[in-house]
């Protein structure tokens, strides 16, 4: 799993829909269409990507075909941020337990979510508002202003 594959998967605002409506429980593709009222073509061509960055997998059950998050990725991804994040280790007063590393952890991995989540939102905004540019630069046949 690399890394980049992960951050391409999860740029997609369609693809993080997808993980958001697997992260309770695994669905069938049908069931995600209808909930996220978007085409089955899209919705199979998008969960593709997500499994082929090891986001989802899948499993048969006759014709249909269930999909649930592989979290596995996702804890790479979380060690991977964490990592660049300094934990601060505060001495405990006597008698107060240290926090364990998973407690540490979290509290690392929080502010650097958030951070990744700004960058990836001003990027893909900065995307959209170029496209939107280019688009209406475009001349438009067939129609009157």
């Amino acid at each position: 799993m690399a890394i980049d594959e992960v951050f391409s998967a999860l740029a997609e605002p369609t693809r993080r829909k997808i993980i958001e409506a697997l992260k309770n429980e695994p669905k069938a593709v049908g069931t995600l269409v209808t909930e996220l009222e978007i085409s089955q073509p899209t919705v199979s061509k998008h969960l593709k990507v997500l499994r082929e960055a090891q986001l989802v997998s899948m499993a048969a059950a006759g014709q249909r075909r269930i999909y649930s998050i592989d979290t596995s990725a996702l804890e790479d991804l979380v060690h991977w941020c964490a990592d660049l994040v300094p934990v601060q280790e505060a001495e405990a007063p006597a008698g107060e337990q240290q926090p364990n590393s998973s407690t540490q952890l979290s509290a690392a991995v929080n502010p650097t979510a958030q951070q990744i989540s700004r960058s990836v939102g001003r990027g893909l905004e900065q995307v959209t508002g170029r496209a939107q540019e280019f688009l209406e630069r475009l001349p438009r046949f067939g129609r009157r202003r």
